[in-house]
């Protein structure tokens, strides 16, 4: 075979931050930091800094490969890490600090981290933590020696003092493009958090993907505000992105109320803001408490949304009272974590009228690289029609082969697609639905019915505040289905009429095999219904009679 004559070079994380230094070095980043203050930093500091952070480690004693942990906000001094810790040759473990502490234990032991850098916000925490913590031989407080926490944490060090003329004379190393560079695990919402192994080249393409015009579009000519925290999943591959591109970032630290990310916006002319559903109530509620004019007041132009699909009234809001369009993207930690975006198709004519509908309706397509395909329990493809649900799989540059230190079967088939756990349905013109997760999916006669279908019914009683449907185990022939209701305050709904109110707007089919009442409903750390929880709190459940149970 004639190959090419073009120069192998490798696509390294280290290589975004050069190229940001040297062609845009005087870009801004803008960070609240956990001490309150307002920073200015650029790339070409960013880039120097990062460098004085990888000599740090390197005098520690941190060889390639090695795990370094953050306990941090989306701050100048995490972006640093960024790029020093990978670009070296160690492992970045971002970790998300709203996990439970029994979840935080287990990552960091699991990973291995070698040293734990932390916000001095998070020094309590880290207090907490530090006596189950068998690898960490450092705990570095990411502030200046004016702002180190007083506490008992065992061998703690200071992150200016560390990184302090280290800055110069360094050159990044050059290695295999296949070396890993950062780690992040799942959120555990069906079970123990597994491990995200990325590497440089996927970080590499997965910032190129992000900044393509049909895809999130990022560029030089915007101002973006990152709410999408840093701690989890990469900042969905953003703080790389920008870099690539040159765009300003803002950065908001632990101040993520709604007066605090709206004056943000309004003082650094942020035209691009990226974050999940959650971001934007508290946003409202500050623009309608104050009487402001957003439309005024602001630059927004475009707002990206990931995770769940925005409802009708939130996009209408942003819409309307801050005259920004709406961007839908959607993906897991195993995809890095873009897997599809619901990038406006406005300009294709007649042709797509309707098109806006089906956006806002879906997650998005995936973008150059993802390839999502549909199959039944036997690994069949199934019609990607809009209609067919089927078990969703994935193939890409930056979809994993594997969770780290797992063992026994591999998460590929035979073709080398991933299994992602998700139900979903996807049209003739690539548009994905995810409907549910395949552990807590219903199915009958071969056909799949989506619990978050079930759920949203059961929330329209005014009664019903939250609710959660689970898959218990039950029959050797069936599983059980559990539905965990909410009720509002002094609201008294009953097992029996929650049941008649489901089966007047369900296939009966579908109907649960009971309902219980709670007084909480757990929530991982990204905001999610903890069904793994739940299935542990519920896993000794006395059924009805099976007289009693629904038909299925």
């Amino acid at each position: 075979m004639l190959k090419g004559l073009m120069q192998d070079v490798p696509l390294l994380v280290s290589s975004l931050i050069e190229h940001a230094a040297s062609c845009h070095g005087d870009a801004e980043i803008v960070s609240r930091t956990a001490e309150g203050t307002i920073n200015r930093s650029t790339y070409r500091d960013i880039a120097r800094r990062a460098k004085g952070v990888a000599k740090a480690l390197l005098a520690l004693g941190v060889k390639p490969g090695e795990r370094i942990g953050t306990l941090a906000w989306n701050g100048y001094r995490h972006m640093e890490m960024y790029y020093g810790v990978s670009g070296m040759g160690a492992v970045l473990h971002t970790i998300h600090p709203r996990q439970f502490p029994e979840q935080l234990e287990y990552v960091i032991n699991h990973a291995e981290d070698q040293h734990l850098f932390f916000d001095v916000t998070f020094a309590p925490l880290v207090e907490r933590l530090a006596p189950m913590l068998r690898t960490v031989k450092h705990f570095v407080a990411m502030t200046d020696r004016r702002n180190l926490p007083l506490s008992d944490i065992p061998n703690l060090l200071c992150y200016e003092d560390l990184i302090a003329g280290n800055d110069e004379d360094f050159s990044w190393p050059v290695f295999d493009e296949a070396t890993a560079s950062s780690l992040c695990y799942t959120a555990g919402t069906t079970g123990t958090p597994k491990g995200v192994l990325y590497s440089h080249r996927s970080t590499v393409l997965h910032a190129f993907a992000i900044c393509a015009a049909d895809s999130m579009a990022l560029s030089a000519n915007e101002a973006a505000l990152l709410a999408a925290p840093m701690s989890h999943v990469n900042g969905w591959g953003v703080p790389y992105a920008a870099a690539m591109c040159g765009m300003k970032l803002v950065l908001p630290g632990p101040a993520n109320d709604g007066r605090s990310l709206y004056e943000l916006m309004r003082d650094e002319g942020v035209t691009l803001a990226l974050g999940g559903p959650n971001v934007w109530p508290p946003i409202f509620a500050h623009a309608d408490a104050t009487h402001r004019s957003p439309r005024k007041d602001l630059r927004l132009r475009r707002v990206v949304i990931g995770g769940a699909v925005p409802g009708g009234e939130l996009t209408e809001r942003i819409t309307s009272q801050f005259g920004a369009s709406v961007t839908q993207v959607w993906g897991m930690t195993e995809t890095s974590p873009i897997g599809a975006v619901g990038a406006p198709l406005s300009a294709q004519g007649e042709a797509e009228k309707g098109a806006t509908t089906v956006a806002e309706a879906s997650h998005g397509r995936a973008p150059f690289g993802i390839e999502l395909r549909l199959v039944d329990d036997a690994g069949r493809r199934v019609p990607h029609d809009g209609l067919t649900r089927g078990l969703l799989r994935l193939r890409g540059p930056w979809v994993p082969a594997g969770y780290f230190k797992a063992t026994g079967a591999s998460s590929l088939d035979a073709e080398g697609f991933f299994a992602s756990g998700d139900i979903a349905t996807i049209d003739g013109k690539g548009w994905l639905r995810v409907t549910d997760r395949a552990a807590d999916a219903l199915k009958s006669g071969g056909e799949w019915m989506s619990s978050a279908e079930l759920e949203a019914i059961a929330v329209g009683h005014p009664d019903v505040f939250e609710a959660a449907l689970i898959a218990l185990p039950g029959t050797p022939s069936r599983t059980r289905r559990l539905l965990i209701i909410l009720r509002r305050s002094s609201c008294e709904v009953s097992r029996d009429e929650l049941l008649d109110y489901l089966a007047q707007r369900v296939d009966r089919r579908w109907l649960p095999d009971d309902v219980v009442f709670v007084e909480h409903i757990p929530h991982t750390a990204t905001g999610k219904v903890h069904k793994g929880q739940l299935r542990a709190m519920f896993a000794g459940h006395p059924w009805p009679s099976e007289t009693a149970a629904p038909a299925v």
